[in-house]
C-alpha cells in the first residue's frame, strides 16, 4: 500500500510540474527554472539547497546561502525548517529553481526571527534544489 501511495504522489507531483505557479495553502510556488520533472523529495530525504530570503513588504534580503557560497543541508518533512519550506520544497524536482511566496503562518509567524524578520512577516525565498540525499 505504501508503494502505491508513493507512486500516486509522484504522479500527482509530475502533473503539477506543468504549472508555472500554484497555491499551496500558505505558500505559492512559482517555477523560475524547470528541474528534471522526475526526481522529487520525500519526507525524511536529506536535501542540499541554495536560497535567498527576503521580506515581501519591502524586498529587504535577510539571508542568502548563495552569497555565503555554502549550500544549506537539511531533512525535509521533519520540521527542521519553516512550514513553507517543508511543503513548498516537496513540490520541487531536482535542479529546479523556484520562488516560494509565503504567508506568516508558513514562515516565522507572530514571533519573527533573529531580529531581522519582524512578527507576522510575509516572506519570499528563491530556492534551488541541488541534491537529494
Amino acid at each position: 500500500m505504501a508503494t502505491v501511495t508513493r507512486n500516486m504522489n509522484r504522479a500527482l507531483r509530475a502533473l503539477r510540474g506543468f504549472h508555472s505557479s500554484r497555491r499551496l495553502l500558505g505558500v505559492t510556488k512559482t517555477i523560475l527554472t524547470e528541474g528534471d520533472g522526475k526526481t522529487f523529495p520525500e519526507a525524511g530525504d536529506r536535501l542540499t539547497m541554495h536560497y535567498t530570503g527576503s521580506l515581501k513588504a519591502c524586498g529587504t534580503e535577510f539571508d542568502s546561502s548563495v552569497k555565503r557560497g555554502t549550500p544549506f543541508t537539511f531533512s525535509i518533512g521533519r520540521g527542521q525548517v519553516i512550514r513553507g519550506w517543508d511543503e513548498g520544497v516537496m513540490e520541487m524536482s531536482l535542479g529546479e529553481k523556484a520562488k516560494l511566496d509565503m504567508t506568516p503562518d508558513y514562515g516565522y509567524g507572530e514571533r519573527g526571527a533573529g531580529g531581522v524578520i519582524p512578527p507576522n512577516a510575509e516572506l519570499i525565498f528563491e530556492v534551488e534544489l541541488l541534491k537529494i540525499n
